[in-house]
């Protein structure tokens, strides 16, 4: 078995209620990149990181469960997405973190911090940070959920606007 990058993947679209998301999967139906069409520019960017400027992009229906367990999540069954399978490419330490991640339960945050401590690495608060900052795959692994040591809603790839929106959807924010 053979660990080289595939050569095409397909882009589909997704009506949500914060936007049009952009979902990306490989030939096996594994969701590979997450993001919102205003940052299409960005998402093909880290494609491009991740998996070589030799990988095509096109455009192609993402598997009926993906689109129906983000259907699902979107109008309020939660743990929806924790079925979706994901095959993020990244560092080693990238992937802890986003293994990491997929931890929070829903309805809950944690600090990046706290993020460090339980993937075993308390010192590598920034490090957690930045993996957060280049998670391809965005809601369903779900970097929203972390915020500041001091409770601040700190930075979101989707804008700070979906944040909050995906925090009250999922009860974590008033």
């Amino acid at each position: 078995m053979t660990n080289a990058p595939p050569d095409t993947l397909s882009l589909d679209r997704l009506e949500t209620p914060i936007g049009e998301a952009l979902l990306v999967t490989d030939k096996g139906g594994v969701l590979a990149a997450f993001d919102w069409s205003d940052y299409e520019t960005r998402l093909r960017r880290l494609i491009s990181r991740y998996y070589g400027a030799g990988v095509t992009i096109i455009d192609g229906p993402a598997p009926h469960a993906i689109r129906a367990a983000l259907t699902a999540y979107f109008t309020g069954d939660l743990p929806a997405i924790n079925a979706i399978p994901c095959r993020p490419t990244g560092t080693d330490f990238q992937r802890m973190a986003w293994q990491a991640l997929r931890q929070i339960p829903v309805g809950q945050t944690v600090s990046y911090g706290e993020q460090a401590r339980r993937m075993g690495k308390p010192r590598a608060v920034r490090a957690v940070g930045l993996a957060n900052g280049a998670n391809p795959i965005g809601v369903v692994i779900p970097c929203h959920r972390v915020i500041g040591a001091d409770g601040s809603l700190t930075g979101y790839g989707g804008g700070i606007e979906r944040k909050v929106w995906l925090l009250r959807h999922e009860g974590a924010m008033a």
